[in-house]
């Protein structure tokens, strides 16, 4: 008796597709050589979480939502008097996803959250680090359609950090886009 495994789309289509394309534009040797997604990190601070402890609540429960996993809270490490901070304070939320969740949640940002997004072009190149990381900025949480929008008492916005093993820009840059990531500016070969 065989346990067939779920395997996500876009996992699948890295092995297929994505491996040899960037095998073939970078000259790799090796397979062990092509850059591959590791994690990606959802991050959003809270504006009045100071003042109001429900909008941690609430933040954790929209990324817990978007992301199908718990979701913790983000901290403050010192004291700041003129935000009335104190050190240790909840401030943020945020969730890192790996494996079949982060796979999986890359495919529905694609396909169906980002077209969502109010006179979308497509998302910047502009934003790597120099390492082979990409930082995407969302300003509503409503384009993810597990979201109920008649239950948004307030709209806010999020970062999500895509962390790959990529070595630079370039090799960061053909990873996501091999994946589908809608760029701007899309080169074609």
């Amino acid at each position: 008796m065989s346990t067939k495994t779920y395997t996500p789309r876009l996992q699948t289509k890295y092995h297929k597709d994505v491996v040899p394309a960037l095998m073939k534009k970078f000259a790799f040797s090796s397979v062990m050589q092509v850059p591959k997604l590791t994690k990606i990190c959802l991050n959003r601070g809270v504006n009045g979480a100071v003042s109001d402890k429900k909008l941690i609540d609430i933040a954790l429960e929209v990324l817990s939502i978007i992301t199908g996993q718990k979701a913790v809270a983000t901290r403050s490490k010192k004291d700041i008097s003129n935000f009335k901070l104190r050190k240790n304070m909840p401030i943020g939320a945020r969730v890192t996803l790996r494996g079949v969740k982060m796979y999986e949640f890359l495919d529905r940002l694609i396909a169906a959250s980002l077209p969502r997004v109010r006179d979308f072009k497509g998302v910047s190149e502009k934003a790597f680090d120099g390492r082979g990381n990409y930082t995407l900025g969302v300003t509503e949480q409503i384009i993810f359609p597990e979201i109920d929008i008649d239950k948004v008492t307030k709209i806010t916005g999020m970062d999500i950090t895509f962390v790959t093993t990529a070595k630079n820009n370039e090799e960061a840059y053909e990873l996501l886009r091999e994946l589908g990531m809608p760029f701007k500016n899309m080169k074609k070969d």
